[in-house]
């Protein structure tokens, strides 16, 4: 349930646009997962942490997001299940139609 509200925080927190709604969860045949927005829109994205700003749509949006969930819970997990898991996530997102986007906003 942690990692759920999380997700819905770190949306809120990356995009003024959020303003929640169903999401669809997915497991990756590498083993990693993420979460995303159901609609098929694109969202506007601006993190001044990193001064990232743009548009990407709900699934980049939703790995992104699901990015930032997994590293903040290996932060607390010494398993390291959430580190595979975002490492697992992250080779994903290399390959995903929006890398570009994806990675600038995680930078």
């Amino acid at each position: 349930m942690r990692g759920e509200n999380l997700i819905y925080a770190w949306a809120r927190r990356l995009s003024p646009e959020y303003s929640g709604g169903h999401w669809l969860f997915f497991e990756l045949d590498n083993g990693g997962f993420y979460a995303a927005p159901a609609n098929e829109g694109e969202l506007y994205v601006c993190f001044n942490e990193n001064s990232y700003e743009g548009h990407m749509g709900a699934e980049a949006f939703g790995i992104v997001v699901t990015l930032y969930v997994l590293c903040r819970m290996a932060y607390d997990d010494r398993t390291g299940r959430f580190t595979n898991a975002y490492h697992a996530l992250r080779r994903f997102a290399l390959q995903h139609p929006e890398q570009i986007e994806i990675f600038r906003a995680i930078d």
